[in-house]
């Protein structure tokens, strides 16, 4: 059997140049208006290069927009879950070719043919932020969303905070940035995890996305899915975090020494992707397992509150958005790479072992409630982590983390983190 094909029926769209063509359009780039974007902006950017955000070429238009937020499809009826949109305050001509720069590394990133360009109300911002990241959680309440949201939610407040303009068009990539000088052997486009997959023999492949540093749950999730796919791939955000979050370089390190210590090499690949997060929780479940599609992947490891913030989404919210978007969409158009959903999972002690609720009959007492927002609280504050929470070898690079920070950030808890709704 092959691997799943790429997400859109075209194959790998990359929009990233090579050789002579990349150097003839850097040339070029300097002489075009040059615009500046967001980190959001630029991890998008490299995605659509390496052909990671296949079948997109370019940012969204105005139709695409609405039809995705509405929808969950691209104005020709491809399904997407997420908007993919680039604003700016400069005034921009259609027909007019520009310069994507970025400004924190002062590096043009792309060219791009402007083919469109929308303005983006107040309203329209506060709609997208209400289709996309309006979950079913307390925090989601009519009366109480816009009151928490705009002071809780990092994907709202990068919403609310674009520009007055969104622009559309096709992108020529020039830069995939630095993450494969900062990640070597780890940051990998969707052409080479798919090479590493085939040469495994491997058809079935599991992904599990992680943006925190890898605890007894993760670890149990994978091994799950080791059981009953040919493989795993452990795939890590390498992009822009929120604040109080566990950098890559850790999460990674923190990763490789499990890998070492508790898996089966030949069973699991680690790799990492440069998007930013944007803590959409359902919408962006959908987003992992689109774009994990490209990467060759079939089945996109789901459990309790995947990509959520704060108490905005339900704690199976991610799970059962899967099972109501739409189906049958035309030839290369539907999302092929299905959810593997996965129960509440928890090391049990009377149980001397994890389990989840499917399998454990105990009560929450018994049990130790694992989450990354408890892990990092812990550690930031410099509390006990319970026995059974991490392996200990993990633990000892994250507490060296911490004792290194001279500035800590302070982390709040939400009902799944603290376990205090489990029943």
């Amino acid at each position: 059997m092959a691997l799943v094909p790429p997400h859109g029926g075209k194959g790998l769209v990359c929009c990233l140049l090579q050789g002579a063509e990349l150097q003839a359009e850097l040339e070029k780039a300097k002489t075009l208006k040059k615009i500046e974007i967001s980190p959001r902006a630029k991890g998008d950017l490299i995605m659509m290069g390496i052909g990671g955000f296949s079948p997109l070429n370019g940012f969204m238009t105005r139709a695409d927009w609405k039809s995705v937020c509405e929808n969950f499809t691209l104005a020709d009826g491809t399904f997407w879950p997420v908007p993919v949109t680039l604003d700016t305050d400069e005034e921009v001509k259609v027909g007019e070719e520009i310069a994507l720069f970025d400004p924190k590394k002062g590096v043009y990133m792309a060219t791009m043919k402007v083919t469109e360009v929308y303005e983006m109300t107040e309203a329209d911002k506060k709609w997208e932020c209400e289709k996309v990241y309006k979950g079913q959680g307390p925090d989601s309440a009519d009366d109480k969303f816009w009151s928490v949201a705009l002071e809780d939610h990092p994907g709202v407040q990068m919403v609310m905070a674009q520009k007055k303009y969104n622009i559309a068009g096709p992108v020529k990539v020039l830069s995939e940035g630095d993450y494969r000088e900062r990640f070597p052997g780890c940051y990998m486009t969707p052409a080479e995890s798919r090479a590493i997959f085939e040469e495994r023999g491997w058809s079935r492949v599991a992904a599990l996305q992680l943006r925190n540093p890898m605890h007894r749950s993760h670890e149990y999730l994978a091994k799950i899915a080791v059981e009953v796919c040919d493989g795993v791939f452990i795939h890590s955000l390498v992009g822009n975090l929120k604040p109080g979050d566990i950098p890559a370089e850790v999460r990674i390190k923190c990763i490789d020494t499990l890998i070492d210590k508790y898996f089966v090499k030949a069973n699991v690949v680690q790799g990492g992707y440069p998007l930013d997060m944007r803590y959409a929780g359902p919408r962006e479940g959908l987003l992992h397992a689109t774009f994990r599609q490209n990467y060759g992947v079939s089945d996109m490891l789901i459990g309790r509150d995947h990509a959520g913030v704060g108490d905005f989404y339900g704690m199976f919210e991610a799970q059962e958005i899967f099972d109501r978007i739409p189906k049958n969409l035309g030839p290369g158009k539907d999302l092929i790479t299905q959810p593997m959903k996965i129960d509440w999972t928890f090391y049990c002690y009377k149980c001397d072992g994890m389990a989840s609720l499917r399998t454990c009959p105990h009560t929450k007492e018994d049990r130790v409630i694992l989450s990354g927002t408890k892990l990092r609280k812990a550690l930031s504050e410099g509390a006990p982590v319970p026995d059974h929470f991490g392996r200990d070898e993990v633990l000892a690079i994250l507490r060296e983390y911490y004792e290194g920070l001279t500035e800590k950030v302070e982390i709040k808890m939400q009902r799944a983190a603290d376990g205090s709704i489990m029943k």
